[in-house]
């Protein structure tokens, strides 16, 4: 089976940095992540989340994890 078999995770960081009254500056000086990570992230150009990354930035952001990932099923179910 492949991965899109099972749907997807889309990251939706750079919405909620737009939707907050944080640059994109800050949120890296505050949750202590390279700017350079942070922009991978926020293009979803990753392949594994690093769960500290992560907590860091919500508690940055003010937000949960839910916020930042979404679950995308995927188009047809496949029986396993």
């Amino acid at each position: 089976m492949r991965d899109e078999d099972f749907g997807t995770i889309r990251i939706k960081l750079e919405e909620v940095i737009q939707q907050s009254s944080l640059s994109k500056n800050k949120v890296a000086q505050l949750s202590q992540t390279q700017r350079g990570q942070l922009n991978h992230y926020c293009k979803g150009d990753i392949q594994r989340i690093d769960l500290a990354i992560l907590s860091r930035l919500c508690y940055a952001l003010d937000c949960r994890v839910e916020d930042v990932l979404e679950y995308i099923p995927p188009q047809t179910k496949n029986s396993i």
